[in-house]
């Protein structure tokens, strides 16, 4: 399903406009990003838990010449599943 397909299923359960329900999912996905970026955890009871994870430095290799690099520390946006969801696809 892509963003298009969402906003359609939206607006029809929702019985709202496929506007209204784009500018809400937008919405949503902005303040689930920004609490992220802050640090901040984003629990949905039921459907899971959006955080914000650490990658270590690491070494690798460019595939092109296969030199060593050292890939920095980063940042990175994690998902945990919920109970609930996960006993849907069950």
């Amino acid at each position: 399903m892509n963003k298009a397909q969402l906003v359609e299923k939206i607006s029809t359960d929702a019985q709202c406009t496929k506007a209204q329900a784009e500018a809400i999912l937008d919405v949503t996905i902005e303040s689930i990003k920004k609490a992220v970026a802050k640090g901040d955890d984003v629990k949905l009871v039921g459907f899971g838990t959006f955080s914000r994870g650490k990658r270590k430095a690491r070494s690798g290799r460019n595939p092109q010449t296969g030199a060593e690099i050292q890939i920095p520390a980063s940042k990175m946006p994690k998902f945990k599943a919920g109970k609930e969801f996960k006993d849907l696809l069950n």
